[in-house]
C-alpha cells in the first residue's frame, strides 16, 4: 500500500537517522583521495568555465565527497558571481509574500524531521521569502520548498540562497512561470522519449490511464526528484545535473520508468501508477547511488537532439500561442526586483 503523502527527502540518510554510515578503510581512503583532487582542481578552474571542463566532468562522475559537495555546487552554479553583498538581508526585510503560509506548511510537510527548517523566521521560509520578493513573477509551488530546503541542509543560508537563485536562473525558472510553454515542451519531449524507449509503458500511462504528460514532467522536474529518490541518490543526480543541465532530468525520468516498469504495467489506476513514478519503492532502485546514476547515463538518448528539439518545439508552441492571442506573444517579461544597497 502506498501513501499519497510526500516523503521526507532524507528518509534513508544518516542526516535523519543520526547514525553515520560505516565505511571500509578502502572507501575512506578513496573518499580522501577524491577530496584532495577536488580541492586541488576547484582553484584552477574558474566557475564560469567549470561546466565546459573535462577534468571537472571526470571528477564528477568519479564522485563528490560530502565534505566538499557544497563547494562543488557553488562552483558549478557560479553562485558567487551572482551574489551581491547585502541584497539577501535587504530582501528579507520586505513584506511577506502571498505564499508565506504555504511555505510554512510545506516546510513541515516535506521536512518533518528537520525542525530547524520549520519556523516562520527560519532559514527555509526566509530564503524563499527573499527569492519570491526578488523574482515576483515566479508562481509558488511546493517544489520550490523541497529544492531550497534540501540546499539548506548542505549549505549556509545565504550561500544556499545564491545557489538556489543560480539554479533557478540557469535551469528551473520556466517551470515556475505563469507561462507554461517550457513545461509543455519538456512534458511532450519526455512522453516521446518514453514512447521511444518503452512503447508498452507509454501506452499504459498516456493512453490507458490518460495521464497528462505535464503531470509526470512537473512532478519530477519542478522538484528535481526530491522525495522520489533517497538522499544519496539525489546528491549524485544533482552533482551531474549542475554540469549537464536539464537533459539529465530526462535521463533520470527514463531510468525511473525502467526501475518501476513491472509495477506500472501491473497498475490498475492512474493514482497507483503516479505513486510508483513519484515514490518508487526502494527495492526497485539499483543498490547504490552510483549504479542508478550510471543507469541514467546509459539511457539511449542523444542530449544534443533533446536540446535542439526543446528549442524547436518551444518556437512552435510560441507561434501557436501567438495565433491564439491574435498577435500577442503570451510571454511575460521576466522581472527581478533587487533592493538598493549602500
Amino acid at each position: 500500500m502506498h501513501s499519497s503523502a510526500p516523503r521526507s527527502p532524507l528518509f534513508s540518510d544518516a542526516i535523519s537517522s543520526g547514525t553515520p554510515p560505516v565505511e571500509s578503510p578502502m572507501s575512506i581512503d578513496a573518499h580522501r583521495q577524491r577530496e584532495v583532487k577536488w580541492m586541488a582542481l576547484l582553484p584552477m578552474v574558474p566557475p564560469s568555465q567549470a561546466r565546459r571542463n573535462k577534468k571537472v566532468k571526470r571528477l564528477l562522475l568519479d564522485g563528490v565527497p560530502s565534505s566538499v559537495r557544497y563547494l562543488v555546487w557553488c562552483h558549478l552554479s557560479d553562485s558567487k558571481a551572482r551574489a551581491i553583498p547585502g541584497v539577501y538581508a535587504q530582501l528579507g526585510k520586505r513584506q511577506r509574500v502571498p505564499a508565506f503560509s504555504d511555505i510554512e506548511k510545506d516546510a513541515k510537510t516535506y521536512f518533518p524531521d528537520q525542525t530547524q527548517l520549520h519556523p516562520f523566521d527560519g532559514p527555509l521560509v526566509s530564503l524563499l521569502q527573499a527569492y519570491l520578493n526578488m523574482v515576483p513573477d515566479i508562481q509558488y509551488s511546493s517544489g520550490l520548498t523541497s529544492i531550497a530546503g534540501h540546499l539548506l541542509l548542505l549549505s549556509p543560508e545565504e550561500d544556499a540562497f545564491w545557489i538556489f537563485a543560480s539554479m533557478m536562473d540557469a535551469h528551473l525558472r520556466p517551470y515556475f512561470s505563469a507561462n507554461t510553454i517550457q513545461l509543455e515542451v519538456d512534458a511532450a519531449l519526455l512522453s516521446k522519449a518514453i514512447e521511444a524507449t518503452d512503447p508498452a509503458v507509454c501506452k499504459k500511462l498516456y493512453v490507458t490511464f490518460s495521464i497528462p504528460p505535464g503531470v509526470i514532467a512537473k512532478s519530477w522536474f519542478s522538484t528535481l526528484f526530491v522525495g522520489a529518490l533517497p538522499v544519496d541518490y539525489l546528491h549524485r543526480i544533482w552533482d551531474v545535473f549542475l554540469y549537464e543541465g536539464v537533459t539529465l532530468l530526462f535521463r533520470v525520468g527514463l531510468a525511473l520508468v525502467q526501475c518501476v516498469r513491472h509495477l506500472l504495467l501491473q497498475a490498475t489506476s492512474e493514482e497507483a501508477a503516479m505513486e510508483y513514478l513519484v515514490h518508487p519503492p526502494l527495492a526497485c532502485l539499483p543498490s547504490t547511488a552510483d549504479a542508478f546514476l550510471n543507469q541514467a547515463l546509459m539511457i539511449k538518448l542523444k542530449d544534443d537532439d533533446v536540446r535542439k528539439q526543446r528549442i524547436k518545439m518551444e518556437a512552435q508552441v510560441k507561434r501557436q500561442t501567438q495565433s491564439r492571442t491574435n498577435g500577442s506573444s503570451g510571454m511575460q517579461t521576466a522581472s527581478i526586483s533587487l533592493p538598493k544597497t549602500s
